[in-house]
């Protein structure tokens, strides 16, 4: 029983991560040829066409906060079936657009969809694992994403360049309908949800949203993210500029391989180690990253910076949620999530909107220096957020303080 109880890739996990995978190759897919179905169909300018992408990431961010408030008491399997259905809606309704406010608006409910079904997955994948290799799980489950991150774009202009705009929708319908399909065999103990259902919130309407326990690790990805985020937003500008657009999508796949390759090793470093072994090192090699980044002149480089990119910024992120779900109390693990998920997507939206002022007087290569002295700043707000406060003994890791904030 005991050997049961401490599997990772139990059939729940299974299904989970591969919902998870699929909605996400769903957006994947449609955020690099979404664009460029504006301008072909409605001709939308490039600002217009931008907004047609980006307003999805608003979406998830609205949905997220929604049902954050909402997902510990009403029950995870049915936020996730819900979210799902409205994810095929969302995705039937791409074959009656017959205008661009129209494309706008289905954007962003369709972004909204993915708010729902990612927080859902997030939250019971983190109820699912085993405590004591919850690190290690989550490393493993954010793969999903970054898988679907490496095959969602070529399918998509695959399709478009062979295909048709529709057979892409089609495509994306049937891994709507999959994961439909698979949500049936996914268990959620009874008692567990019964237990959320009558677990009374009684810290304020602000609590409701946004667990106050994981709020600094949550400003903390917002900085990060933010950082991060001006990377796949301009780096096609910077490899043209320095001539490297020939290994550009190579960079991609390097800082992918990294991360599938370090974070279920970092993530078994944290259950055993702690938080601190694995945060400091990561930011420190993501601001070496981001310096490299900056001085970047021939290939070998920039590939290297791709690497120290990945582990840096990978496994910061995937620490972060597990440590967020860490700093809270069972009952508030949606919460909990949905904060750090929201200023996630804060931070991914801020980052490439405000870096894009600061572009005409510092340069790309001035960018990357001064996002990667704010990264080294991180490391500093994490010494006194959390690092200080986490006590190791052996393999046993503790906060010296009230986990539950109360």
């Amino acid at each position: 029983m005991h050997m049961h109880k401490e599997r990772l890739f139990t059939k729940n996990f299974l299904v989970v991560f591969t919902i998870d995978f699929l909605l996400a190759l769903v957006y994947f897919t449609l955020m690099v040829t979404v664009a460029q179905y504006a301008v072909d169909e409605f001709h939308a300018t490039t600002s217009q066409a931008g907004l047609v992408t980006g307003i999805f990431v608003l979406g998830i961010t609205v949905g997220r906060f929604v049902v954050g408030s909402i997902i510990d008491n009403f029950g995870h399997k049915k936020i996730l079936f819900i979210g799902i259905i409205f994810y095929i809606v969302a995705t039937l309704l791409y074959f009656s657009i017959n205008n661009l406010p129209f494309l706008l608006f289905l954007r962003f409910l369709h972004g909204i969809s993915l708010g729902f079904t990612s927080t859902a997955t997030a939250t019971l994948v983190a109820k699912i694992l085993p405590e004591n290799r919850r690190g290690e799980g989550i490393g493993i489950y954010s793969l999903a994403l970054i898988i679907s991150n490496a095959i969602g774009p070529f399918l998509g202009l695959f399709l478009i360049n062979n295909a048709s705009f529709n057979v892409m929708f089609i495509c994306c319908l049937i891994f709507g309908f999959i994961s439909l399909f698979l949500s049936f065999f996914l268990s959620v103990p009874p008692q567990q949800v019964a237990k959320e259902k009558n677990t009374g919130i009684k810290e304020g309407n602000v609590s409701k949203f946004i667990d106050l326990n994981v709020l600094p690790i949550s400003i903390m990805i917002l900085i990060v993210g933010f950082a991060y985020s001006t990377i796949p937003a301009f780096i096609s500008f910077f490899a043209n500029e320095l001539q490297l657009m020939d290994v550009a999508g190579f960079f991609f796949i390097v800082y992918a391989v990294v991360i599938i390759l370090s974070r279920p090793i970092m993530g078994r470093l944290f259950d055993r180690r702690g938080a601190n072994l694995v945060i400091y090192p990561s930011l420190l090699i993501f601001a070496i990253g981001m310096f490299l980044l900056s001085q970047v002149n021939v290939t070998w480089t920039f590939l290297l910076a791709g690497v120290l990119l990945g582990f840096g910024y990978g496994n910061f992120l995937s620490t972060g949620q597990t440590l967020a779900v860490k700093l809270t109390p069972p009952n508030r693990i949606g919460i909990a999530t949905s904060t750090y998920l929201i200023f996630l997507n804060l931070g991914f939206g801020l980052g490439p909107y405000l870096a894009g002022f600061l572009i005409p007087y510092t340069g790309y290569r001035g960018l990357f220096i001064t996002l990667g002295c704010i990264i080294l700043a991180c490391l500093i707000l994490y010494y006194f957020i959390y690092g200080k406060k986490e006590i190791t003994k052996g393999a046993v890791t503790t906060i010296s303080f009230d986990k539950n904030g109360m």
